[in-house]
């Protein structure tokens, strides 16, 4: 079944190197979808951000210890999205 979205056209200014990435990395699905995709996350991170807030407020702020755990914790996280984008790379590159 495929289920269709009501989509609008916008126009948008974005620096002309942070395009030349996007596009690079969106060539597979296109940029209009990479461009949603990254709306959709931000939107999320927001509301994200919204809900810590509302439980700082209820439970009191985040500790420095927390706070180091996440960051080690989202570290590892960029770690892994570097490593598959040099793996997805080098696969481009021996294909080549």
């Amino acid at each position: 079944m495929v289920v269709s979205m009501a989509t609008k056209k916008v126009t948008v200014t974005i620096p002309e190197d942070l395009l030349e990435e996007v596009r690079a990395e969106a060539a597979e699905h296109g940029l209009s979808a990479y461009v949603a995709e990254a709306l959709r996350l931000r939107r999320d991170r927001d509301r994200l951000r919204e809900l810590v807030d509302w439980l700082e407020e209820e439970h009191g702020p985040v500790t420095d210890a927390e706070r180091t755990s996440a960051l080690a914790e989202l570290d590892e996280v960029d770690a892994e999205h570097e490593r598959r984008r040099r793996a997805r790379e080098g696969r481009a590159g021996e294909a080549a």
